[in-house]
């Protein structure tokens, strides 16, 4: 996380905006981190929700030692825009969806600990993403709260989201329950846009020939007659 200086809350606690530990623990999770936040971040524009990732979630007033940092974390009913951490009690609202990029190392932090205290806290969805398959075998596990317990997802379907997650390769695919639209990562995005400027360029040079030969007919025989 970068490094920021703290600034003591009204109260006089200082919430700390980093710990200085890395972001995260290879470039597959790193890369998983950065790519999820963008497409949720997109999907979500104009809408009164934000996404985070891997900033602190302070969940207890007065105690700045009981935060967790989740990779990618999505908030709705708030200011959109990023935060250098979140503050429950000030924002109100408590993520709707959580995910951790997990490994083998943080397998038993991610599956219990993290896991307990996102069902305490109330999270809706909690889903687990094994980029490099260590320790979950599908790569990919969601849990949603049921009452007051977590149950496993079994069609990778996020309710809160109003998506569906596909494991594609080291990256989670997204796409839209109302039209099976995919949400599309940045290179998919340039590769579309570079697509759509070529298909703009074609159509260009087709209205460019029609016109010529418009243009020649008018010499040859004169206007078009009117219908």
């Amino acid at each position: 996380m970068t490094a920021v200086v703290p600034t003591p809350s009204k109260s006089g606690v200082i919430y700390p905006s980093s710990d200085k530990e890395p972001v995260a623990e290879t470039y597959d999770h790193l890369y998983v981190i950065l790519i999820t936040l963008e497409v949720l971040r997109q999907y979500l524009l104009n809408r009164q929700a934000t996404v985070l990732a891997n900033q602190f979630l302070y969940y207890a007033e007065g105690f700045p030692k009981l935060r967790v940092a989740p990779d990618v974390m999505v908030i709705y009913d708030v200011e959109p825009g990023g935060r250098d951490h979140y503050k429950i009690w000030e924002e109100k609202q408590v993520p709707k969806v959580i995910f951790e990029i997990t490994s083998k190392s943080t397998q038993d932090e991610d599956k219990n600990t993290k896991k307990n205290l996102y069902e305490a806290l109330e999270v809706q969805e909690y889903w687990l993403f094994d980029p490099k398959g260590e320790w979950i075998k599908e790569k990919l596990q969601g849990y949603r709260l049921q009452g007051d317990s977590y149950e496993s997802i079994t069609d990778y379907q996020s309710e809160s989201l109003q998506l569906r997650l596909a494991v594609e390769g080291k990256l989670i695919g997204f796409y839209r329950l109302d039209n099976g639209q995919k949400l599309l990562v940045p290179d998919e995005l340039a590769e579309a846009l570079k697509e759509a400027e070529k298909q703009a360029e074609q159509e260009r040079q087709r209205t460019s020939k029609l016109e010529s030969l418009l243009a020649r007919y008018k010499e040859r025989f004169g206007e078009l007659p009117e219908e």
